[in-house]
């Protein structure tokens, strides 16, 4: 331990291991809404700043392994009693144990901010996830130290930062799905949704390409001559071809595969029915009377929807999309940097935008500006651009709002029963995928 206590002090270990937390914080509190929904996403999103952390970690190891180089100590050193092996393996503890505990802070750093609004905690999967993603650490490092003592120049160390950069990288977009998966330490965390998680099959064949990288690191640290650097790859070798077999072969489980207790719903007790999923389960009181004005202004239509749940479809993730449910209205959820309900405005009018009616990706029969218009009737407001107000809106044909304006103005000098049977025949067009243009500007009858 006193060995391993003076090369703590004295080697690169605690300084990379600061720079690699400090590094990792620093990019999780730079966009905290990323992260917020759960202990999942919080995961994943650290798995992807191995993109900066993992190349720190081969860079470091690289500029520790040339100590003796540099110090120009190596051939003393050769002539003592002790193995080299019984020497290098100080400077691998530490180097492990400092940047794997860098990974577990970055970790718990994050933790701190979602710890009381993230109810769903998958214990063993996070942990698994985590556990790999400290392992990945642990490969640069020791990858690094025997590449930093094979090629001690002074170049060497800043040469495979980038290059660590560039390996993350292209490791995750340029290889198939399987191979990606079974040698990459961010596949898969990038874009991912709020019910994601990674399959253990797909950790544990990363795991042991890692661990055969780290042997391989290892075995060159520790290698006397190019007898035993050529035999160092065949742990990383071995490794590949495992990881490559054990690795799955479906693409559901390989990319943004769902976690399906994180997607289940949780509802109110008491009706009108709210649900949202079980990781956004902390946002259901605050949505809940939001969803119900919405509902009590669709109320106003015969055959109304009852309930609101939350969209849990992964449209954009390779999904198809489902057919609506009859009597249901489905909204987006969204959770802020805080964990809360984010854009919490947006809910009452995404609850009556449709007239109850969902959209099924295959009914191109729908119109913004009547829809628009017949919302608007019902919320007893008029008509406002969807950008600043839906998420992610940024822009919209200039002329949807003035019509809907001017088709809302004329529902409203109508008897109130004449404008709803209009917007009830909108509503029943909606239903049966047919143009409802012009509806809101002649009788419904």
């Amino acid at each position: 331990m006193s060995i391993l206590g003076l090369e703590l002090r004295r080697s690169a270990a605690l300084g990379a291991a600061l720079i690699a937390t400090a590094v990792g914080v620093g990019a999780l509190y730079t966009a905290t809404g990323r992260w917020s929904a759960g202990w999942m996403t919080l995961a994943l999103t650290i798995r992807e700043y191995l993109l900066l952390m993992w190349p720190l970690a081969l860079a470091a190891g690289a500029w520790q392994g040339r100590r003796e180089h540099r110090a120009k100590v190596g051939e003393l050193f050769a002539t003592t009693a002790r193995s080299r092996a019984g020497r290098m393996l100080p400077v691998l503890g530490a180097m492990a144990l400092t940047l794997a505990l860098a990974y577990l802070l970055v970790t718990a750093a994050g933790l701190a901010g979602i710890v009381t609004t993230a109810p769903y905690r998958p214990l063993p999967t996070f942990a698994v996830v985590t556990g790999v993603g400290a392992l990945s650490l642990v490969a640069a490092a020791w990858l690094g130290l025997g590449l930093g003592r094979m090629l001690p120049a002074l170049v060497t160390a800043p040469a495979l930062g980038v290059a660590g950069v560039l390996v993350v990288f292209f490791s995750t977009v340029g290889p198939a799905d399987r191979l990606a998966a079974a040698i990459s330490p961010v596949h898969g965390s990038g874009p991912f949704h709020d019910y994601q998680t990674i399959d253990n099959r797909v950790s544990g064949a990363l795991a042991i390409w890692l661990t055969g990288l780290a042997v391989t690191g290892l075995l060159l640290f520790v290698a006397g001559d190019w007898r035993a650097r050529t035999a160092a790859l065949l742990p990383v070798a071995l490794g590949l071809v495992a990881a490559t077999a054990i690795v799955p072969r479906d693409r559901d489980v390989l990319n943004w595969p769902v976690d399906p207790v994180a997607r289940e719903l949780i509802c109110t007790e008491d009706a009108p029915t709210v649900c949202v999923s079980r990781v956004h389960a902390n946002v259901l009181d605050t949505l809940t009377p939001l969803a119900r004005e919405g509902l009590a202004a669709l109320a106003k239509l015969p055959d109304a929807p009852t309930a609101v749940h939350e969209d849990t479809r992964t449209i954009g993730y390779d999904e198809a999309w489902p057919a609506p449910r009859a009597g249901v209205v489905t909204i987006e959820i969204r959770i802020d940097a805080r964990g809360g309900l984010a854009h919490p405005a947006s809910v009452v009018p995404a609850v009556v935008r449709g007239l109850g009616v969902g959209y099924d990706g295959q009914c191109r029969n729908r119109n913004d500006v009547v829809e628009r218009a017949a919302a608007s009737w019902l919320l007893g407001r008029e008509p406002r651009s969807d950008v600043g107000l839906v998420p992610g809106m940024i822009e919209e044909d200039p002329g949807i709002n003035p019509e809907a304006v001017t088709l809302w103005q004329g529902l409203r000098e109508l008897p109130d029963d004449e404008a709803l049977a209009r917007v009830t025949a909108v509503r029943n067009a909606l239903r049966a995928c047919q143009d409802p243009s012009g509806l809101l500007s002649r009788s419904a009858g």
